[in-house]
Parts: C-alpha cells; sequence; structure tokens
C-alpha cells in the first residue's frame, strides 16, 4: 500500500486552484483531475498526488491541527526554489528552508487557506 492523494479543503476553489497550478508547476505537476469541484495536481493518476477542494458536505472549509502535507523534493535546491515559490505566491511562513534533525532538511508554509505544507529532503549531513 502506498499513498495515493492528499485533499486540502479550500473556501475558494478558483482562488486556490490559481495559487496550486504556478505552485506545483515549480516541481512539474500538472493538473490530472478536474470535475469542478475536486482538482488534483500530479505526475499522473498512477502516483501520489495533491488536490484541493470545497467539502462535499458543502461547510466551510477549516484546517486541521496537525494536519500537514509534505512533498519529498530531489535535493535542498528544490526545497528552497518550492517554499520561495510559496511565499511568492502568498503563502505564509511556517519556518524557512534548513536542517531539521540529521539529514533531514525541509521548509514550512500555509497556502492561502492556512493548510500546511512542507518540502523537505534527505541529504548526507549529519549533526
Amino acid at each position: 500500500m502506498k499513498v495515493g492523494y492528499v485533499t486540502l479543503g479550500t473556501n475558494d476553489l478558483e482562488k486556490a486552484c490559481a495559487f496550486y497550478d504556478a505552485l506545483m508547476g515549480e516541481v512539474g505537476f500538472s493538473r490530472i483531475w478536474d470535475d469542478g469541484k475536486l482538482i488534483v495536481w500530479g505526475p499522473s493518476l498512477e502516483e501520489a498526488s495533491v488536490g484541493v477542494t470545497t467539502p462535499f458536505n458543502d461547510e466551510a472549509a477549516s484546517i486541521g491541527n496537525g494536519v500537514m502535507v509534505a512533498l519529498q523534493a530531489e535535493n535542498e535546491e528544490q526545497v528552497k526554489a518550492f517554499y520561495n515559490k510559496a511565499l511568492e505566491l502568498g503563502a505564509t511562513d511556517e519556518g524557512p528552508p534548513g536542517q531539521r534533525i540529521d539529514n533531514f532538511y525541509a521548509g514550512y508554509f500555509r497556502d492561502l487557506d492556512g493548510n500546511k505544507l512542507n518540502a523537505f529532503c534527505f541529504n548526507a549531513v549529519t549533526l
């Protein structure tokens, strides 16, 4: 079993899609599903992906405390570029790119709806 996709809630689908079109394009992801309510970005339907949707119960979307989407990058430069692109698009900083523990390098941010994401990579650094 593997992770198939992660879905984040939004109250403004058009605004969220503009954000994620630009952000996911930074790592070569494109829209792989769009039914007008759920939009998903990824390399293909057979690989892990990220989606945004207005809640299916028609209630307001809200962020989950402790919920985070972590996207694995190839290297530190890709982590920095992805994080910087997110901030350029209006995301808010939750921890700039840097070495966290052992060989784990990450940068954290919140999207326009307050959902927490990070980009990370494993590197050869040992603390």
